[in-house]
């Protein structure tokens, strides 16, 4: 999913950590092999594939691939396109544009926009069937799978080996099961929106946190910073300097939700936050003086 996932434990003894450790991973790389759309034959990649010349009949998907584009579909439709697994053409522009520092040529991205819209996508609950209803889409979960990754890492672990102490970190995507002994909560930090801030400290148990921002993945073209994360109603990459953090009762709530957040104004955002069951954010922007203003949903932790 292109990042690095980690797996924090406490066992009753070192083989069974290890053991349990293991079965984590695999389970991690299991669902990479599913919904990377870094790897040609992930079995996204290769629904992709059966509609890249023809809207063909719908393709039955296995049932962790179906749960996850059912969760991006509600959200779409909640956060009104906000956030929207289609959008991967776009996204397929926008990484040739960071390695080449200029703007995707004009024509191919009007001809990807025409790809971008999760109305295109037709789903089958009753028999875990999806169809792609224009040729050429591409869809990209990089706004949910990690998180999804974390959540079921975490399960894995408590009902198969029965831990429940236990943390899974996909850079900023964190799920945290039962807190450390003799803690109240996992300790983590909340990326800064600039280097010359310090990280915002949390404790969390039994939910999930996942940060975005352009600290680290944008690009500077004609001196215009673009995010990594995109407008999927415009396709353009995100101006104006925003990092946001999510807590939600899950991984896959919290990761999907950063990125509608990010996109929405923050008084809609809010909104869907504060719509959202267990929810909270916690939004920083820089003003005209570089200086943060931070915003925060009633529901998010204070300092």
């Amino acid at each position: 999913m292109g990042t690095t996932f980690r797996v924090v434990l406490y066992a009753t003894d070192k083989a069974t950590a290890k053991k349990a450790a293991d079965d984590a991973f695999a389970r991690v790389a299991e669902l990479d092999q599913t919904m990377s759309d870094y790897k040609k034959d992930s079995e996204l990649m290769l629904l992709c594939k059966k509609f890249a010349a023809e809207v063909a009949e719908p393709v039955k998907v296995s049932d962790d691939l179906f749960f996850v584009l059912q969760k991006a579909e509600e959200l779409s439709k909640r956060s009104d396109g906000a956030f929207d697994v289609t959008v991967g053409p776009v996204v397929q522009l926008w990484r040739i544009a960071r390695r080449t520092q200029e703007l995707p040529d004009k024509k191919e991205f009007a001809a990807a926009r025409e790809k971008v819209g999760y109305k295109l996508v037709k789903l089958d609950a009753t028999n875990k069937t999806v169809q792609l209803l224009k040729p050429g889409m591409q869809l990209d979960l990089g706004g949910i799978a990690k998180g999804y990754a974390a959540d079921e890492a975490l399960k894995l672990l408590r009902k198969t080996f029965g831990i429940r102490r236990a943390l899974v970190a996909a850079a900023g995507d964190i799920a945290c099961g039962d807190p450390p002994p003799s803690e109240d909560g996992w300790k983590i930090e909340i990326a800064p929106i600039a280097r010359s801030q310090k990280p915002r400290p949390l404790k969390l148990a039994n939910a999930a946190v996942s940060t975005s921002g352009d600290l680290e993945q944008f690009v500077e073209i004609a001196g215009v910073r673009y995010s990594h994360v995109l407008d999927p109603r415009t396709g353009w990459g995100l101006t104006g300097r925003r990092s946001v953090t999510v807590i939600a009762p899950n991984g896959t709530t919290a990761d999907s939700m950063t990125k509608a957040v990010s996109v929405l104004p923050p008084e809609q955002a809010l909104t869907l936050v504060e719509e959202t069951p267990g929810a909270a954010a916690f939004i920083v922007t820089l003003d005209k003086n570089e200086k943060p203003v931070t915003t925060a949903s009633k529901r998010f932790p204070k300092e």
